[in-house]
């Protein structure tokens, strides 16, 4: 029996403008995505029909971006065969950190392995695309200046020697990205050329100035939520050099250029934060997903 397993890599977003307000209610933005190795596991099986088990059982259910990409492949190929999907979460929900479009962009990858479809990388960006703005990205991994609504990528140079921290806060903001997105304001909008300015940077192999990695979201996120002030003083106390926001938040990170120095960090920001938050220590990685397969 044939099995495909896949690693689902996080993002973190480099910077984060948003450009403006689009006729379709979308936004556009700009921002450089660089996934991270903090890691969801799928495991795809052969099933008479798709089932999906999760290892939190509250994310085993048909809203779950797994079981719309599953059901999108399967409509599209007029496909009738099942899957059993086994998701195992690591990566934070509704953290900033695109854990849900990770597990979308894997299941297209992982189903079409296992269903032997051969949808070429035109179509599965297409699909992509119809289940999340992040969704496209997360096909190919690695770093990309993004725009649009997310599905512009131009890939960048692979970042090395670079380690990042990542502090997760223990928050749950209900309907999140969507409220966030509601309280942006024409003041929050930039014109993208600080994003611009980072990619000439990280072509250049120059220092990344903390000042390019300003997110829009910082101002809404913390008006609804103000008790960010307070985890971006431990975070700097803990040693980080800067403290930049991840996506819509609240996923806080900074990025130092050893893995002692991150470990560093990272035990002092552990020790200094409330119990529930989380802390990770995380590489770059270069491609997504991470796919193996088992069988014939």
């Amino acid at each position: 029996m044939t099995t495909v397993r896949a690693l689902a890599p996080a993002k973190l977003n480099l910077g984060l403008e948003v450009v403006g307000k689009r006729p379709d209610g979308y936004h556009d933005i700009a921002t450089v995505m660089q996934t991270i190795s903090v890691f969801d596991r799928l495991t795809v099986s052969p099933a008479p029909n798709l089932r999906l088990h999760a290892s939190d059982p509250t994310l085993a259910d048909e809203d779950n971006l797994v079981t719309k990409a599953a059901s999108l492949l399967r409509s599209e190929f007029g496909c009738s065969a099942g899957a059993s999907i086994t998701l195992a979460k690591r990566i934070p929900a509704a953290a900033g950190l695109g854990g849900a479009s990770s597990d979308a962009a894997a299941t297209l990858v992982a189903l079409s392995h296992l269903w032997r479809l051969s949808p070429n990388a035109t179509t599965l960006v297409a699909f992509a695309a119809r289940i999340g703005s992040d969704v496209p990205f997360l096909l190919g991994g690695g770093t990309a200046h993004i725009g649009g609504r997310g599905e512009i990528r131009r890939p960048l140079r692979p970042l090395s020697e670079v380690w990042f921290v990542l502090l997760v806060p223990s928050v749950s903001i209900p309907r999140k990205t969507a409220t966030l997105y509601a309280a942006l304001t024409p003041h929050d909008f930039s014109s993208g050329d600080r994003t611009k300015d980072l990619v000439a940077t990280l072509d250049a192999r120059g220092p990344i100035r903390p000042e390019l990695l300003a997110n829009a979201f910082r101002r809404p996120l913390l008006a609804l939520w103000p008790d960010l002030v307070e985890y971006e003083r431990h975070f700097a106390d803990a040693g980080a050099p800067f403290v930049a926001l991840s996506g819509s938040g609240p996923t806080l990170y900074t990025l130092v250029g050893d893995r002692q120095r991150a470990r560093t960090i990272a035990r002092a920001a552990l020790d200094a934060i409330p119990v529930g938050s989380r802390v990770f220590v995380a590489r770059p990685v270069d491609r997504a997903p991470l796919i193996r397969i088992d069988g014939d």
